[in-house]
């Protein structure tokens, strides 16, 4: 699949802990050396906590702040890349659908040679909310989703993609219908007792699952053509 060098591109986050947390960084290097017009937008709902600095990536100096803004502010202040973040957990299909839409269409006319592209980066732990992610998925005319999920010791890395309307590279809920099947929560509906006992990850895990999410950001931001 080929990928514009010079398109405008819009890369939404939904989760800024665990893996999102090494994918991160690299949105904003990736974007730097891509030499083109990125906007970056970290959404999570999550506070860092003190049993998120081992696994997680972050300093003793975050603990109490929100995960997306932590983020959001430190990567784009290195790297020149406006500061954007969503400070909730996006557990909508409208908002979600709002989000990957394309900030504006091309209007050669006018001085706008190329439609915005979007993707979306799924580093959620649940699948609640990769549903939702499949439904808008399926409601775009064009978007690349990348959704990352991981246990302790596995987890897979798959990379959806919907062009002029067709799907032509399933996403996960395709190629993993359970994913569609399980009933589990969002977030934002999980007591303090359930979110204590959420299920361990690994930092290997989270760093291989980033590892691979980065290299399809790679292929289609700088070298802009993906074999999938």
């Amino acid at each position: 699949m080929r990928y514009s060098s010079t398109a405008p591109v819009k890369i939404v986050v939904i989760g800024a802990g665990g893996t999102g947390r090494y994918v991160i960084p690299h949105l904003y290097r990736l974007g730097y050396a891509s030499h083109r017009d990125v906007r970056v937008i970290v959404c999570d709902g999550d506070v860092v906590e003190e049993k998120n600095l081992i696994r997680q990536n972050f300093v003793e100096q975050d603990i109490g702040r929100n995960n997306a803004q932590v983020q959001a502010e430190r990567y784009s202040a290195a790297f020149g890349i406006e500061c954007e973040y969503k400070p909730d957990f996006i557990e909508n299909d409208a908002e979600l659908f709002r989000l990957t839409s394309p900030d504006f269409t091309a209007r050669p006319y006018s001085g706008v040679p190329e439609t915005q592209k979007v993707i979306l980066l799924g580093c959620v732990d649940n699948n609640k909310s990769r549903q939702m992610c499949h439904r808008v998925f399926n409601k775009q005319k064009d978007l690349i989703y990348i959704d990352s999920g991981n246990g302790e010791h596995t987890g897979q890395v798959v990379c959806g993609v919907r062009q002029n309307g067709k799907t032509t590279y399933k996403p996960i809920g395709s190629l993993y219908p359970d994913v569609l099947k399980e009933e589990d929560k969002f977030p934002s509906e999980l007591s303090c007792a359930e979110r204590t006992a959420s299920a361990p990850q690994s930092v290997t895990a989270n760093l291989t699952a980033a590892t691979a999410m980065v290299g399809f950001l790679y292929n289609l931001l700088i070298v802009g053509e993906m074999n999938l």
